[in-house]
């Protein structure tokens, strides 16, 4: 029996999603917007072991844990493009960023 109903789970990791939904449309710096990011990836994880810890089965756990290799990767490359990008152009807004396409 489980301590904490899944229900605030579901509802935390609801909530953690949003915030970071809303973190990528509304925020303009590049580094926030990747926080958010990384904030709905966990908000997924959350998500996947309260149902694996519901079920009985380890399988969902196994599958956060290749999650988080994959946004670790993807925080290393992504803060590695941002640095290069702001050593050239001094800034990380996104709007100063999509001046660069041509």
């Amino acid at each position: 029996m489980q301590a904490v109903p899944q229900n605030w789970y579901l509802l935390l990791s609801t909530f953690m999603f949003c915030i970071g939904v809303m973190g990528v449309l509304l925020r303009r710096n590049a580094i926030i917007i990747l926080m958010c990011i990384e904030l709905m990836l966990n908000a997924v994880n959350l998500l996947l072991v309260s149902f694996s810890s519901y079920a009985g089965n380890a399988e969902g756990q196994v599958f956060v844990f290749f999650i988080m290799v994959v946004a670790a990767a993807e925080v290393a490359v992504g803060l590695a493009l941002l640095v290069s990008i702001y050593r050239n152009v001094a800034s990380t807004d996104i709007d100063i960023l999509s001046k660069m396409k041509w």
